[in-house]
């Protein structure tokens, strides 16, 4: 089904809608990207491990990716702007805890009640959206959220570093805090104007419980491969229950009436193929946005606000070329934009192993640009041909699961970076943690960045087939709407 012009809202109510779904995206990408500046200092605050900090980012991501699909189906049943509203609220509370964290464990269980209140925001936003702005403007309007998204990026790095330049790590949640707050108050004046909801029915709890334990599961075998006093046993052993776990999830989802995952529309290339790529695409990212802020401090010894404006550099060409990118997507179709976009953003991974012995500040952040730039031409349109082309009673969930594909990406990004890295540093330093980092040892970080990079390309390449065969949108779904 198709939303035809009498359910759609107003055109003057479209853009208050659409300012709400934003500054929400704009907030939660905002925090993620400061609090990737940020590592280095919490690191050095609390006393911890490379494998324990990462857990900063990694319940962060962990928490969205679990609960993403939950709250697609729940938005489905209670409304989607009751939960987009409720996360708003969620995530400003959330990130006043983690200003007032006293220790690593309280920041860790803070950002985790900080994830729920992003991801409730994040399963709903992009339906919203779709069934906000007519079928022949969907891909433009992905690409003003990709603004949105560039922006909180874009500003994160150069605010945190700032912030950190003259506080502590602590002042950079409560930036987000009266935004939340005031915008929170916003969106239960202007969202209620929305479609209703579709016909409630009940909830998949054993497939909601099954897909988080499964991810906790991976998540702590992961981080426990990069501790210095790993134990392979335990490694295997968490190994096995998360992938135990996640087959009995398919097991589970293939036989239910109404599942959390619907699992039939895996069998559409175009579906798919957009799902696996999103995964690949942000892993790649976010190995190079967990790892570089370590090489920029700790090799380079670049100050806070520094880092910060290299940092930048991925969401100023995020915020230049992804309305272009939404743009085209509407006139020429996903398959060539997004795959080019994957094919630019592996090239400039690759281009980061190769680096001079004594690299200047921009010719690292000419690289990241380059990145930038791919990762814009592949969001939207990989977004804008699953949105577009999916019934009405599957646009919650599908929006849920692309952005638990991303957000899914984004987690075994952090992970393979801690992994590999972890690994071939230690194996050169005869054990030693990033913790442990000297100047003897930029030879061994190096090695043990350019690893994790190219494992990185290597499923960036990967993503680059599977978008080239999902193959062109139909000719009407690309004309759908013409005339509004």
């Amino acid at each position: 089904m198709t939303a035809t012009s009498s359910d759609l809202p107003p055109g003057q109510r479209r853009w208050p809608l659409f300012i709400v779904v934003a500054v929400g995206v704009f907030m939660s990408t905002l925090d993620s990207s400061m609090v990737n500046i940020a590592l280095p200092s919490i690191m050095r605050d609390f006393g911890s491990h490379l494998h324990t900090t990462e857990w900063v980012v990694l319940v962060y991501l962990l928490s969205i990716t679990a609960t993403l699909l939950w709250w697609g189906h729940l938005g489905d049943r209670h409304g989607k702007n009751k939960i987009y509203s409720g996360g708003m609220l969620l995530f400003a509370l959330g990130s006043l805890a983690c200003a007032l964290a006293g220790n690593l464990v309280w920041l860790v269980v803070a950002r985790g009640g900080q994830a729920l209140g992003a991801a409730m925001m994040m399963a709903t936003g992009p339906a919203i959206i779709k069934q906000t702005f007519p079928a022949n403007r969907l891909g433009r309007s992905l690409g003003l959220i990709g603004v949105a998204v560039s922006l909180g990026l874009m500003t994160g790095p150069p605010l945190g570093g700032l912030i950190m330049e003259f506080y502590s790590w602590r002042a950079i949640f409560l930036v987000t805090v009266p935004v939340g707050l005031v915008f929170f108050v916003l969106a239960r004046i202007v969202l209620p104007g929305s479609p209703e909801p579709l016909a409630a029915h009940r909830f998949d709890w054993p497939g909601a419980l099954l897909w988080a334990s499964g991810l906790l599961f991976l998540s702590l075998a992961l981080s426990q491969a990069t501790a210095a006093d790993r134990s392979l046993v335990r490694v295997a052993l968490l190994l096995a229950a998360g992938a135990f776990t996640l087959l009995v999830f398919v097991k589970v989802e293939a036989v239910s009436s109404k599942p959390l995952l619907p699992l039939h529309l895996f069998s559409q290339r175009f579906f798919s193929a957009a799902v696996v790529c999103a995964v690949f695409s942000f892993m790649v990212l976010f190995v190079v946005i967990m790892l570089t802020p370590f090489y920029l401090d700790r090799v380079l010894s670049l100050s806070s606000a520094r880092i910060g404006l290299v940092m930048m550099s991925i969401p100023l060409a995020v915020m230049l070329v992804a309305p272009l990118a939404g743009y085209l997507s509407d006139r020429i179709g996903a398959r060539l934009l997004s795959t080019a976009g994957l094919l630019i953003s592996c090239l400039g991974l690759l281009l980061l192993t190769e680096l001079p012995a004594h690299p200047r500040p921009w010719q690292i952040a000419v690289r990241l640009t380059l990145m930038g730039c791919g990762q814009a031409m592949f969001l939207a349109p990989n977004s804008a041909s699953l949105l577009g082309r999916v019934e009405r009673q599957y646009a919650g969930a599908s929006a849920a699961l692309l952005a638990t594909a991303r957000n899914l990406g984004m987690l075994l990004g952090i992970a393979q970076a801690g992994l590999v890295f972890s690994m071939v540093f230690s194996r050169a330093t005869g054990g030693l943690d990033m913790k442990d980092f000297a100047g003897a040892h930029v030879g061994e970080f190096l090695s043990a960045m350019t690893a994790a990079f190219r494992v990185a390309a290597v499923f960036g390449l990967l993503g680059v087939v599977i978008s080239w065969r999902r193959g062109a949108e139909p000719v009407a779904a690309l004309a759908e709407g013409e005339g509004e």
